[in-house]
């Protein structure tokens, strides 16, 4: 069984070899292709996938629901597997989500932990083990079957932001969701930037703004008075 990896980015120069030598190193022959899916970084981020062995599409439009679509329509494989440019998944993501897809689920994630010894983040990671929906988020990285991601018709392109939770509650309807007990590191950038609760407060305000039906756009403006976030 082949997965398509897709990884939408915007300026992650920083992080996108290192994510890219992971998915190389723990792929073992299941990857059809790296798509990234680069929605106009400025900075070195294209060329340094394009160096690390990625194929680089260049979005029509920034924002990440547009570009996993985008990368969804490109892509082959029979699994597509969502990774954010800013995250780590286990060495063994490939064996796991080849694993849940042959037990029966058609859609999961990862737990995660975040790259930082703060103990209030150990307390948020420790709390992604848990089936609930609140804990769950793109940044644990998404694997969904083929034939699921079509049903659902893709991602909401609406959702400038909450778009896996929309895109997670769609699946969950009819479908199991598995949450594969190893981590996916994550950065840790937003909480040093912003501070844990300032970031705390606002994400549950966000969730919260969400869950009511208020609009992406109102929720994302939201975000960003409340957080430095981009």
């Amino acid at each position: 069984m082949k997965v398509s990896i897709i990884i939408p980015v915007l300026n992650e120069a920083d992080n996108i070899a290192r994510l890219l030598r992971r998915l190389q190193e723990g792929g073992g022959g299941h990857i059809a292709e790296l798509l990234v899916v680069d929605g106009g970084s400025t900075d070195d981020t294209v060329s340094l996938a394009k160096l690390a062995g990625a194929q680089v599409l260049q979005s029509p439009r920034c924002g990440r629901a547009v570009q996993m679509n985008f990368g969804a329509h490109h892509a082959t494989g029979a699994v597509l597997y969502f990774v954010h440019g800013d995250t780590l998944p286990p060495l063994s993501y490939m064996t796991d989500v080849l694993t849940a897809v042959q037990e029966g689920y058609p859609i999961g994630g990862f737990r995660f932990r975040f790259e930082s010894s703060n103990p209030l983040l150990r307390l948020n990671s420790f709390m992604t083990r848990f089936d609930f929906l609140w804990c769950r988020g793109g940044d644990q990285s998404l694997f969904v079957t083929r034939p699921l991601f079509d049903e659902l018709e893709g991602y909401h392109e609406k959702y400038c932001i909450m778009e896996e939770y929309d895109f997670m509650i769609r699946a969950r309807q009819q479908h199991p969701f598995k949450i594969i007990q190893k981590d996916t590191l994550i950065s840790a950038r937003k909480y040093r930037e912003n501070g844990y609760f300032r970031v705390q407060i606002a994400n549950l305000i966000v969730f919260r703004m969400f869950r009511k039906g208020r609009e992406p756009q109102e929720i994302l403006a939201t975000y960003r008075k409340l957080l430095n976030w981009r």
